[in-house]
């Protein structure tokens, strides 16, 4: 089968669960891992007679995320019933946008190989979450936990331009990402707060009309978002190779089979009978509360990378890892405040403090070094005193362990870990190991110069550690090359 001839066509509906206190339309707390039915009311049972009360906090967030976006902000939004009957939605009906959403376009700049995508946002809509249904926990019947229902959810529709599973994944990791800057979310896909339905289409290359498309629902991972649709995409492909016709169908997902199957045709809006919520008023947004939430937002994801490449001249390895959460970027600044050298800051931080960080469970605020100590330890390095793989090995873990603040000079000198300048005696060192090691020494002058790696570990381990890398490996070639 010639799948290359064939492109896939993606657009998306990220659902995210803000952080709020309370649920969406009434006062019942938000809060993830309480046990089942416990956060509840009459409001958000349904019970008849009761009224929803909007959260203030809601809009905030979603004006929030449509400013980082770049969104149009209707400054007049109403919220509009969803009606449809399944067990985990109380009222029968969910409160939503349908007719006029919060935000309406915008982008969101994703990074393809080593280049910026932006991918165009539809509209972003408020509306309250359902309960969850479980089919695992008995034999023969569904159970349902409704502390979910009313959840406040915002709804990121993307315009049909993702091309590939890889650019889903990294859609979704930018939208967990955008979120954690503004600290409307934690995004974790794992406890729910992030999920996507994703609508896949394919089409000849060149081709500009679009194939019909297929929604698979309710994907909370990004590991089964990858396998859906790899799935999805060949079996669209197979049935129209084979004369089949693709049907306009709502999909769910096995992850054990790895297999999508039908649940229903896909619905159009008028099946939901969409009619405005009678009891909620339209939501007016004054242009000076639009300012107060614009003069509050953080350098973006996209923006932080920019100014670590153009700034602190990071490489695009170093620049993604760092701005993977704000707390990374500022933390990397407070050190380069007191460190000119950013590229030893972020070799430093990539390869010891976050793993440390995350091995111990600590914020980097909880990092037990200050960013003095940080400093002189990079000092140690730049200068020279101190190799650098001496340095990670056994100066770092030693600060950790010594009393606070202690001086980085100091602990190295106390575990005589300084470098000497002693050039003879290093040049005498070198002599000795090419005398011992004929065969290595007539191995590298016959081009297999990668030895010189394994002379270097032979002088540390003599030297213990105290030898100039840079020094001894000049002296090596010059030794080695001269006696050729």
């Amino acid at each position: 089968m010639d799948y290359d001839r064939y492109e896939t066509v993606i657009g998306l509906e990220a659902h995210l669960q803000l952080a709020t206190q309370s649920k969406a339309f009434c006062g019942d707390e938000n809060r993830f891992g309480m046990p089942p039915n416990t956060e509840v009311s009459p409001v958000s049972l349904g019970h008849p007679g009761t009224l929803p009360r909007l959260n203030a906090r809601q809009v905030e967030y979603a004006l929030r995320l449509g400013l980082a976006l770049g969104s149009g902000i209707n400054q007049i939004n109403t919220f509009d019933r969803k009606n449809y009957f399944y067990a985990d939605l109380p009222k029968g009906y969910q409160i939503t946008q349908d007719k006029q959403p919060i935000c309406v376009g915008g982008a969101l700049p994703i990074m393809v190989g080593k280049a910026w995508k932006p991918i165009r946002i539809h509209h972003v809509h408020m509306e309250e979450d359902a309960g969850k249904s479980i089919h695992n926990l008995h034999p023969n019947r569904s159970l349902i936990d409704l502390n979910r229902a009313g959840t406040p959810l915002l709804e990121i529709v993307t315009q049909p331009d993702l091309r590939s599973a890889a650019e889903v994944d990294a859609f979704m990791r930018a939208i967990q990402r955008l979120a954690r800057y503004l600290e409307i979310s934690d995004g974790n896909m794992e406890e729910g707060s992030l999920r996507c339905d994703i609508n896949v289409s394919v089409r000849l290359k060149g081709q500009e009309a679009f194939g019909e498309r297929c929604e698979i629902k309710n994907i909370n991972s990004m590991r089964f978002a990858r396998q859906a649709i790899e799935y999805e995409v060949r079996r669209q492909i197979d049935l129209v190779e084979a004369g089949g016709r693709v049907v306009q169908q709502t999909l769910n997902f096995d992850p054990v089979t790895g297999i999508t199957t039908p649940l229903r045709d896909k619905e159009d809006a008028h099946d939901y009978r969409y009619f405005p919520e009678p009891d909620l008023p339209p939501v007016v947004i004054a242009p000076e509360t639009l300012e107060e939430i614009r003069s509050t937002l953080p350098a973006l994801p996209w923006e932080a990378y920019r100014e670590l490449q153009a700034d602190f001249g990071l490489g695009d390895y170093d620049a993604a890892i760092l701005c993977e959460e704000k707390e990374t970027v500022q933390y990397f600044k407070i050190l380069c405040a007191e460190q000119v050298n950013a590229k030893a800051i972020a070799n430093l931080m990539i390869n010891r403090i976050l793993p440390y960080c995350q091995e111990n469970r600590l914020s980097l605020q909880q990092f037990p070094l200050s960013s003095l100590q940080i400093s002189g330890l990079v000092a140690l390095i730049e200068t020279g005193q101190v190799s650098a793989s001496i340095a990670y090995q056994r100066l770092f873990p030693a600060l950790l362990e010594a009393p606070a603040g202690a001086a980085p000079e100091s602990i190295a000198h106390q575990l005589n870990l300084l470098q000497h300048e002693d050039e003879e005696e290093t040049n005498a060192l070198v002599l000795q190991i090419i005398a011992e090691f004929p065969d290595k020494v007539t191995a590298y002058r016959k081009g297999k110069k990668g030895l010189i790696g394994f002379f270097m570990g032979e002088l540390m381990k003599r030297s213990r550690g105290k030898a100039d890398p840079s020094k001894a490996t000049a002296l090596f070639q010059q030794a080695l090359e001269n006696n050729g």
